[in-house]
């Protein structure tokens, strides 16, 4: 596939809604039947770093687990690094950290503390926007490096959920491939 065939396939068809999953009321959106599909997920790759060419990107974060298939690939077609961001205590060295809050409790992400620093120029990509918030908590986290952090990628947005007008509200230009209605 050439950059000029981009916009070829409907990704949005290649998501596999499960209902009731993983408990009753939820309409999940799977991802790896786009992933399984060659031209689907290398497609998705593109037009995520088509979308972000030419903005100064000096690394793509990628969120644990879905986001690193993503993210790992767009940071290859932009030609830039790639940072894991990780649940706490998976990496070694010396890591930073942000908390934050879920329905019933508090989680960390973290990233290693020298992997970018001020001025470089994040894109921050995952499988899926919901309620924003280990988006906002990647955000947080990677801000506090002095690094600037201001797209996000994500295959999947769930509008009606809020997560991504959180993250516009933190100054982040969203970018997403196909959205869904409803949760």
């Amino acid at each position: 596939m050439k950059i000029g065939d981009i916009m070829s396939i409907d990704l949005k068809a290649l998501i596999r809604t499960i209902p009731d999953y993983p408990k009753k009321g939820i309409m999940f959106r799977d991802i790896t039947t786009l992933i399984e599909h060659p031209e689907g997920f290398r497609e998705s790759i593109e037009r995520i770093a088509s979308a972000h060419r030419g903005l100064g990107i000096t690394h793509v974060a990628g969120i644990e687990a879905r986001g690193f298939i993503f993210g790992a690939g767009v940071a290859i077609s932009l030609g830039v690094g790639f940072v894991p961001v990780r649940k706490a205590g998976k990496l070694p060295g010396e890591t930073i950290g942000q908390n934050y809050a879920l329905e019933y409790g508090v989680d960390t992400v973290e990233i290693h503390a020298d992997v970018v620093k001020e001025g470089d120029s994040v894109l921050l990509v995952d499988d899926l926007i919901a309620t924003g918030g280990t988006a906002i908590a990647a955000v947080t986290l990677l801000r506090r490096t002095g690094a600037k952090l201001k797209y996000a990628a994500f295959v999947v947005d769930l509008p009606e959920i809020g997560g991504a007008e959180k993250l516009i509200e933190k100054d982040v230009e969203l970018y997403s491939l196909v959205t869904f209605d409803g949760h």
